[in-house]
């Protein structure tokens, strides 16, 4: 697939639709976040008790499942008519209204426990059928049912509360702002970049959010305990209002954790590119974020974003069919740093075509010189 002349390596794809490079077993190994943002990570034996999650209750009940909440909702209901339906079959009891139906009683039409659980879900669900009411002669019930009325409306305000907050949650929203599902590596200005796209799949557009990017490695002890460090990068134009499709920018720069990284290196490291968003929605005002991670095997080297954002007559259109669609560009295969030192030797007298490396595609090859045109950074700038 590729000759070595000299200096000068040449790569065909002609024949070829192979656009990611990886190892061969990189799928299985485990990744710091998954593609969707969430995290593989086991809490065992977290520190303290349940008396933290009991006292913040409503963030308990908001990131519990959906399940689990309906199985809560249903027990709250259930378990408090039973509690108020003994309550007044207790009050009949020791009225005698459930031996002697001569006697005045307190609920009226309340012989048993069942009609007493019938009356207590009538009440709280102000059902009012008109059969069972309660009667002037017992004070107690009607504190009772007073009671019930109170903690009725309590209740119904906690339970739609919570239902309302996990309807609304950030991450139901982060479902339908999205990042690429690769990286590419290219030449912008005559710098070598990293590039991912971000875009808003919904119609309602965001008012404002930040990118932020970081370089996640583990370091694996000897006795078995894992090390993790994180380094940020420095993205241009971070602050982003979302109307159409960004690509998101970081210059392998001195400073940068990538600088010395080449093709070859990119292949052979352990490292996993960390991206978020971090916005506010116009609809609601809340504050989302959406997350995802890149490994080696995600970043396509010598490639860029096909361009999905074309003017009509009185809109911009935006395809994204094409928002996962790469094309192959001319990029030297070396490192940024490498790159940088072949296009200002230092007392070599060696030009830069003698440190540059080709790429030959379709029968054509491109050298790579650094006045190629720059990529449009962000995709509104037409």
């Amino acid at each position: 697939m590729s000759t070595e002349r000299g200096d000068q390596v040449i790569i065909d794809t002609h024949n070829t639709t192979i656009h990611t490079l990886g190892r061969k077993n990189e799928g299985k190994k485990l990744r710091y976040m998954q593609k969707d943002g969430s995290f593989p990570v086991l809490f065992q034996k977290a520190p303290g008790n349940w008396g933290p999650y009991l006292m913040d209750i409503f963030t308990t009940l908001v990131e519990i499942r959906w399940r689990v909440m309906l199985l809560i909702f249903s027990l709250s209901y259930i378990l408090s008519w039973l509690f108020f339906g003994l309550c007044y079959w207790l009050i009949a009891y020791v009225n005698g209204d459930t031996d002697d139906v001569e006697n005045e009683p307190c609920v009226a039409n309340v012989d048993g426990f069942t009609g007493a659980f019938m009356f207590s879900m009538e009440s709280q669900a102000t059902i009012g059928y008109g059969f069972r009411a309660i009667t002037e002669n017992c004070i107690v019930a009607i504190i009772v049912l007073t009671v019930q009325s109170v903690v009725s409306c309590l209740l119904d305000t906690i339970i739609i509360g919570i239902v309302l907050a996990k309807m609304a949650s950030a991450r139901k929203r982060a479902q339908t702002v999205g990042f690429s599902s690769c990286a590419v590596v290219n030449l912008r200005d005559g710098v070598l970049c990293l590039s991912w796209r971000l875009g808003d799949f919904r119609g309602n557009h965001i008012l404002e959010g930040v990118a932020r990017a970081q370089i996640v490695r583990f370091v694996k002890k000897p006795l078995g305990s894992v090390v993790v460090s994180y380094e940020d990068l420095d993205i241009q134009n971070q602050d982003i209002v979302l109307a159409t499709p960004a690509t998101i920018t970081h210059k392998l720069e001195p400073g940068s954790p990538l600088y010395s990284l080449s093709l070859d290196d990119l292949q052979q490291d352990h490292f996993e590119l960390v991206v978020s968003f971090t916005y506010t929605g116009d609809s609601t005002g809340m504050l989302h974020q959406t997350r995802t991670s890149y490994t080696p095997a995600d970043i396509r080297w010598g490639q860029r974003f096909q361009d999905m954002l074309k003017l009509g007559k009185k809109h911009y259109r935006v395809d994204y069919a094409l928002f996962n669609e790469t094309t192959w560009v001319a990029v030297p295969l070396m490192s940024a740093e490498q790159y940088d030192r072949g296009r200002h030797p230092v007392g070599t007298g060696q030009s830069d075509s003698e440190h540059l490396r080709l790429i030959k595609r379709n029968g054509g090859s491109y050298a790579v010189t650094s006045d190629i045109a720059a990529e449009v950074m962000h995709q509104t700038c037409l």
